[in-house]
This record gives C-alpha cells, structure tokens and sequence, in this order.
C-alpha cells in the first residue's frame, strides 16, 4: 500500500478541498501557513485536532476509534477492516475526517493524525490492548461466569478493578473466574489489583463490531404537532407571568436592595427571601436576578458597603409596553455569558455557587444556548419536542465531545429557561424566538406583541373586597389598581386585595374619596359592593384630619382635642412634639417619620404641602446610574473567512509548495533587514531576472512577522518594491534571500 503522508495529501489536494478544510478548522489559517508542511504540522497538534472533533457526531467518532483500533495512526490501514468494525458504511464518517485533515489517504491506505490517540484515550472505543493470539477464540468454551466478568468489560472501559490479580495462580489451582480467565490469558494483568480485557475478546463480545449499533443512526427525537399560533400564545402567557415577576423584584430591591457578598454574587438568605416574597422556587428567582443583572436593570453599587441596586433603566423599563420589556430580556439572556442553572451547585472546593457571582459566568453559555434553540427551529413549524431528555439523547450524539460535563445539563437548563422566558412552549420554538435567532429584533418584537393578550381595561370587585384582574390591565389601570390594593395572589387572572391600609395608602398618594369611588364605578365589570363604598368614606372621614409638614416637621389640626390627644400619646416624647399654637405642634425630626410613628400610635395623619394639598411622602426606590452596556453580539458559530481570505491563503500556501520543490541556483543572502553591502548583488539579480522574465526564489518576511519562502517572476524592481507579473508587492527591505529557479 502506498503511504502518503498529511503534507504530501494536502499538496495534492484541491483548491475547493483546502478552503473547505480551513473553513471548518480556522484555526488553521491564522497566519496563513507557508506551504503544506506547516499546515500538515499545524493540523496535528493536539489543541487544534481537539477543537476539529469536538462538532462530529457519535458514528464519525466511532469510525475514527475504529481506524485507532486498526492502528491507522501508525501505519496505513485498508478500508475492509475498518467497515467490519464499525458494522456499517463507513464512507460519510470518513468524508468529515477528510475534510478536517483528521484521515487522509485513499481507501486502500488510510491514516489518521497520530495526535488522536492521545486526544481519544488510551482505549478507543472501549477496547484494551490487543493479543492476536486470541482472534477467533470460542466464547462457547467460557463458563457463564466467566462470561459475564468479561461481558462487563467489554461495554468500555476494558479495565477492571479484582483482588483475584494480586497473584500469579496457575490455572488448576485458580478458583474464581477472575483467577481462571487470567490463567488461560483472557485477561490481562495490569498490577496488584488491576486487570484488562484484550481487544479480540471484547470485539468478539460485541458481535464482531468496535462500534456500538446504537452509535451509527441519530436517536428519534418524537414530536407533537401543534399549531404556530397555539405555541406562540402560551408562550406570551408565561411570558406576561415573568415580567410581572421582575417587576416586583424591581419593586422589592428598590425598597430593601441586597447587599453584595464579600466574594461577590447574591447570599442564600437574600435569594430566598427574594423566593418567598415573589412565590417563586430559587431557580426561577436566580434567573430574575440574573437576567435583571444581564439587562442592566440592576447593578452592584460599588460603595462601601455594596448592594444590588436598580438603575435609572429600571423606570424606563417599566414605562415600556410588554413587548418590549420582552425584547430586552429575550436578548440579555441570549447573549448572557452566565449558567444561572449552577447557582447551589458546588465548585472545585466544595463551596456553593453564589447568583450574581464569578463562578457562574461561562464564556460559551450563548453559544450553546443558540444551538439548543436552533435545534427547536430544525423541526416543522408549530412542533414540539415531546421529551427534553429524548432532545438532550439527540444533541449529545450529534456533539458527544461538546459542552464538557455540563453538556446534557445545559441543555435542560436552556430549555426550562427558555420556557418561562416565553422562547419555547410546548416544546416548540416560538415566531418570536425565531425571530430573535436571526437578529430580526423587529419582526420579535411585533410577534410577541401580538401573541400577548390584549390588555383589558377592566376588573371584577369581588364582595369579599377583592379585586379580579381576568388578564393583563391596561397601564393605567393597573398603576391605579395597585395604589389602592395589595396583590393577594398572581397568575393568569391576578387577585387584588383591598383593606384599610390600602385605601389610606390612595388617599396618602393624593386620591380623593369620589376618585376611588369614580375609579371602580367605572372600571368594575360588577356591580360595587356596599362594603367597599362604607370602607372608602370611613378611612376618607378619618384621614387627613391631622396634617403635618416640614418645619423640621409640623402638625396641624383645627380640633383641639385631638392635638391634645396626640401630646398625651408616647408618640409624643418619641419625636419630641411642641405646640406652638393652638392647632399647630412641631417636630424635629423629618416629617415621614413622624407620620410613620403617628400611623403605628392608631392616628391616621396625612401630610400636606405650601398650599395645603395632599402629599404621597412614600419612597420611590433607591436607583443608581446605568453604566454604559457593552454591545455584544454572539453568533452560534465564529463568521468563517470570506471565499477572497481563503483565496489569499490558498495562493499563499501553493506559493510555498512551489518554492519548497523548485531547483534554485546561486543564493544571495540578506543581513536582517535587507540593505548592507548585499543591495547592489540582489538588486542586478532581480534586474537580471526581470530582463530575462526569470522566476525566482525569494526568502521573505510579512508584516506579521512570519517568514515564508516564494517563486515570482519580476516585472519591475525599484523603488524599494520588487513588483511581480501578478501584481504583488515585495517590499525589498522584507526579502531575506534571493535566488534565481534553475530549470
């Protein structure tokens, strides 16, 4: 058979076949190679074959553990024996190795790069070490017990860990199967406690083959048909339930931001605290904070003592339309180069992995996360994945050696977060996410708007003073609902609860009594109950009888005997009260405060401003800056280079080969740099070869520092550029040697 080595296969390799083989292992190109021998020898390091396997599939794997088996890293192999092991065609596996310079060769003498054995292990497809002597050996001559110690080995690994190896026994005093099969040299011993299945024994076990028949067709992956329009519109309502959700994070670490831990991230208490107020497990709360973070809606505060803090993008976020509060999440956590799903796993030194913090963030999180989605987007329109397990079985056989050992997790993380983020429902991609893939934010942004529910511009007030939201209310509405009700459960359909403390709360933020009173008669589908309307005018009589303002602060009340009421209260001494008329008392202590001690003592005061109007003293939230967001746009895969990149690089490299087999005749050498007493010999050279349109050989260094040899023929020669007849420049002051091509 015929040995050609990688160098020699290149060479002869088409320009088709070499910018295919540079597309798929870019790596490759950078810088371009100076002729077939460094590409050959750049395609067999070890990092760059690594990076070539890690996209092949489970049977293309196992076709090159087969050419291992048959040690095609050391000597050329025929194609037979290699089908017989993989026990199917072998011929498109062997096309992606080809293409990736991983095999080479025709098919009576193919080779793999010699790297893949240590890239692969030491026992590639599970076998161990071969004895020839046991090919063809009888399995009906072993024992059932011996059969099933050697069945357990040939699965892979074909190491195996027995006591019965400490010792050499000969075989008519060997007891157990372990003893007897190591005997009759069935199995190999390793050391002390150590044994190993030969190769033959294990292909035999395996009905001839290396490969595993599950190994040579992509799993199933069943589906549900549905229709578009039903997948789009269920994913809108989870959608709408995590918005609401963030919104009350928003909500909550405005008014009570966490702090940020010594090591960075978010502390179990506070996540959890999080958790109960939101009614939400820790996952889905870890990815809230995450994606509030990755949105730049919340960011550390860097003071002294830092805290997660919203930022001034929170108030714009929440102004926008759903759609869009949409969009901006969809696309963070697109690009985000975090695992919110290792959040409480532990790390190498058996410590938890805090949200928000350093051990989560995973450079190619978004690179795996599209290829997830972009499987989805393979299926028919509307389809759904029945089973994500059965989508995780067919990712790791189209990629077995991507992703790590997070690699079947990732993929379940990906869908249970694209699921609540409303990209996936049913199993099924969404218009929107498809949009989205495609960078069409546009196009998104109107499929999701159109798959929310329309706001309604309604509520049902309940007799128990609760109040129905049967879906999504109009801004306005909503704002309203919620000054004078507490959110009593969330959902599709959101329960509103009204109480005294709420209704004081609207009349605090300015609302009069007929405003309440207008606002439900005209927004309740039914009828208002008489206890809302008795609840309403009793908290309104009340309140607002006592008013203070900022003196520091100051009371003032035309009923006398309330004053004298409130100076005989304790609240009194606390915040330390005056009068100084009549119907005035004053404080020094801040007018909230005051209110707030007032309101705990059973007084039901309200503060007014210079011209007597109610004031809403309540907080809005604390908000820091938003920092500058860094733009980012990750793709599934890094752009290849274009078809004139590729040409350049091509006609590089030919150049190369060329000027390794070309006969040169006498040399002249430069000193580094060119010039020196050797100018005027290169330059009658030169000037001879253009006169005489002689090729010659050219030693020459690029701007990148990398030296490569050359054959030109010379069309012009000054300046300080040797011209060549087609059009490329030299500089002369980058030519190390010179020579002219002996025919």
């Amino acid at each position: 058979m015929p040995a050609t080595s990688l160098a020699d296969w290149l060479r002869s390799a088409s320009d088709d076949e070499l910018a295919a083989l540079l597309q798929a292992r870019r790596d490759l190109a950078t810088p371009p190679p100076s002729d077939s021998t460094v590409l050959a020898t750049r395609a067999g390091t070890a990092g760059s074959a690594a990076r070539a396997l890690e996209d092949l599939d489970t049977f293309t794997l196992g076709v090159l553990d087969a050419l291992l088996v048959a040690d095609a890293d050391t000597q050329p192999v025929p194609l037979a024996p290699v089908a017989e092991l993989v026990g199917a065609d072998p011929a498109p596996a062997l096309a992606k190795l080809r293409a990736r310079a991983i095999a080479w060769g025709d098919d009576d003498a193919l080779r793999v790069l010699p790297v893949t054995r240590e890239i692969v292990g030491p026992y590639p497809a599970g076998l161990g070490a071969s004895v020839p002597e046991l090919a063809g050996f009888d399995l009906a001559e072993l024992t059932d017990e011996e059969r099933g110690v050697l069945g357990a080995l040939a699965s892979g690994p074909p190491i195996g860990r027995s006591r019965d190896a400490a010792v050499e026994i000969p075989l008519e005093q060997a007891k157990t199967p372990v003893q007897r099969l190591l005997a009759r040299g069935l199995l190999l011993r390793r050391n002390n406690d150590t044994v190993e299945l030969p190769r033959e024994l294990g292909i035999a076990l395996r009905g001839g083959r290396a490969v595993s028949p599950n190994a040579v067709e992509e799993p199933p992956l069943p589906t549900n048909p549905h229709s578009q329009s039903t997948v789009d519109e269920a994913a809108a309502g989870e959608a709408a339930e995590f918005l609401r959700q963030l919104e009350s994070l928003l909500t909550l670490w405005s008014e009570q931001p966490p702090p940020v831990l010594k090591a960075g991230g978010l502390g179990v208490r506070e996540l959890r605290k999080a958790a109960k107020e939101l009614d939400v497990d820790d996952a889905r709360a870890t990815l809230l904070a995450e994606l509030a973070v990755g949105a730049g809606l919340v960011a550390d505060s860097g003071s002294t003592t830092p805290e997660w803090v919203p930022t001034t993008l929170t108030d714009s976020w929440l102004a926008s339309a759903p759609g869009q509060r949409w969009l901006i999440l969809a696309q963070a956590w697109l690009e985000l180069p975090r695992l919110p799903g290792l959040a409480g796993q532990r790390d190498a030194k058996d410590k938890p992995m805090a949200p928000l913090s350093d051990d989560l963030r995973r450079p190619l999180a978004p690179v795996n996360r599209r290829r997830v989605l972009e499987s989805l987007e393979e299926l028919p329109p509307g389809s759904g994945v029945k089973s994500v397990d059965e989508l995780v079985a067919v990712l790791a056989w189209r990629a077995p050696r991507r992703g790590g050992r997070l690699r079947d997790e990732t993929v379940r993380w990906t869908m249970a977060e694209a699921s609540v983020l409303g990209m996936v429902a049913l199993g099924g991609l969404t218009t929107a996410a498809k949009a989205l893939l495609v960078e069409n934010r546009s196009g998104a942004l109107e499929a999701m708007a159109e798959a929310m529910p329309a706001p309604i511009d309604h509520v049902l007030v309940q007799a128990d003073l609760t109040v129905v939201a049967p879906g999504p209310l109009e801004p306005e509405l909503a704002t309203e609902i919620k000054t004078v009700a507490d959110v009593e459960s969330a959902g599709h359909a959101t329960v509103y609860r009204i109480t005294e403390g709420t209704v004081r709360r609207a009349l605090d933020a300015g609302r009069t009594a007929d405003e309440l009173h207008g606002l439900f008669r005209a927004r309740s589908a039914t009828p208002v109950p008489q206890s809302l309307t008795y609840l309403i005018d009793d908290v309104a009589r009340r309140h607002g009888r006592l008013r203070g303002g900022a003196a520091a602060s100051f009371l003032r009340c035309d009923d006398e005997v309330l004053l004298a009421e409130v100076l005989g209260n304790p609240v009194a001494g606390e915040y330390e009260l005056r009068k100084i008329a009549p119907t005035v008392l004053v404080s020094p202590a801040p007018l909230a405060e005051v209110l707030d001690g007032l309101r705990a003592g059973g007084f039901a005061p309200a503060a007014e401003d210079a011209a007597g109007r109610v004031l809403d003293l309540r907080p809005n939230g604390r908000r820091i800056p938003a920092r500058p967001k860094q733009t980012r746009r990750v793709m599934a895969e890094p752009t290849g280079a274009s078809a004139e990149q590729l040409e350049s690089v091509i006609a590089h490299l030919r150049a190369g080969d060329r000027a390794a087999t070309r006969r040169r005749g006498a040399e002249v050498r430069l000193p580094a740099g060119g010039g020196g007493s050797d100018t005027s010999a290169t330059m009658a050279l030169l000037a001879r070869a253009t006169r005489e349109q002689r090729e010659v050989w050219i030693g020459f260094v690029d701007s990148h520092g990398t030296a490569s040899q050359r054959i030109v023929t010379p069309a012009h020669v000054g300046g300080g550029v040797l011209m060549s007849t087609d059009d490329q420049r030299f500089p002369l002051h980058r030519i190390t040697s010179a020579a002219l091509v002996e025919d």
